[in-house]
């Protein structure tokens, strides 16, 4: 896809310095700009690049004023990061802009959908599914009974979206993600053996959830397991049964959280993070990457370590633990020296 400074411009509301017919068609960083190549200047720290990038279009703040003679062509914005991610949501809408059902594919009679549905090759749609409009299903991607879907929404290439789960509009679920397997429900009966929970609750995304590829939701054993407006999750995350984790709290990658727990609103939760079931994560806490959490997080909290502690205990206490070895040796001395004296 090819677009013009013009075309550009009119999107951003900006101003171009240089030739509108200048046309671009893929995007670069400013210092490995290339011909034909779209860039953007925000940090004041790349400004020497500008005057040898080679792409050809580059987004400026309206306050940028060169002070050496320019080879690519300006547009000018009112804030260049936020116009440039502006372009690039515009731009995967129209590189993702599929419509239709390709063959072959599954789609039970009892099924419904809205206008303007992209199915992809080998997608399996079971009975009673409920999909919105502007729905899209990539290729090999599964969607159970009776499941229900918004508007806007992207599933992609290898997504599993498992028997009675709702899925709230805008919500983005990447591949190999799977929503709504079973929980880890085993109970040992009087022989020792483990026996299957049957897991009959499901999974609700609220609506602009994005998951990650690989990341897995598993429904509850009653009722549901929640993930609430404008959760962000990366890849390869495990959410076990019966969780809810409360609006716009966001989790990197790896982290596993275990059943019944409850997270807040507004947590920032780092990578390699485990978390033990049945416990209550307040809103705005904030969790740094590897930290065990084993009890009640109060609101607010910033905690780090395993088992983790208060965020500023845990650096006062590693200025003494990382030296153990030299106050182990000093301690060793100072007992000889007292055993000496005796």
């Amino acid at each position: 896809m090819k677009f013009t400074a013009t075309q550009i411009a009119g999107i951003l509301e900006g101003d171009i310095v240089g030739d509108p017919n200048t046309e671009v068609s893929k995007l670069s960083k400013i210092e490995e700009g290339t011909e034909g190549s779209l860039t953007f200047l925000a940090n004041p720290k790349y400004t020497q690049y500008i005057y040898s990038t080679r792409a050809s279009i580059t987004i400026v703040n309206k306050d940028f004023a060169a002070e050496e003679e320019l080879t690519t062509t300006l547009i000018k914005v009112e804030d260049a990061y936020k116009s440039f991610s502006k372009l690039l949501e515009y731009y995967n809408k129209v590189k993702l802009n599929k419509v239709g059902i390709e063959q072959p594919a599954f789609i039970s009679e009892t099924a419904s959908y809205g206008k303007e549905l992209y199915f992809g090759a080998f997608s399996y749609m079971g009975d009673n599914v409920q999909i919105g409009d502007y729905v899209k299903v990539y290729p090999n991607a599964y969607i159970g009974d009776n499941v229900t879907i918004g508007n806007n929404v992207v599933i992609f290439a290898g997504a599993k979206i498992y028997s009675e789960s709702v899925i709230g509009d805008n919500c983005v679920i990447h591949s190999g993600a799977i929503v709504g397997a079973d929980g880890f429900g085993f109970a040992p009966n009087e022989k020792g053996e483990y026996q299957k929970v049957p897991q009959t609750g499901n999974v609700i995304l609220e609506a602009n959830v994005d998951i990650g590829a690989g990341t897995t939701i598993d429904r509850a054993t009653l009722g549901s397991t929640i993930i609430r407006k404008g959760v962000k999750l990366d890849n390869q995350i495990q959410i076990a049964h019966n969780v809810e984790i409360g609006k716009n709290t966001v989790i990197a990658a790896q982290t596993g959280i275990a059943g019944s727990t409850k997270i807040g609103e507004n947590c920032m939760i780092g990578g390699q993070v485990g978390i033990v079931g049945h416990i209550t994560i307040g809103d705005n806490v904030k969790i740094q990457a590897q930290s065990g959490i084993g009890r009640n997080i109060k609101d607010g909290e910033t905690l780090q370590g395993s088992p983790a502690l208060n965020y500023g205990d845990y650096n006062k206490s590693y200025v003494y633990f990382k030296n153990l070895p030299k106050l182990a040796k000093t301690i060793n001395q100072l007992e000889k020296k007292i055993n000496n004296n005796e």
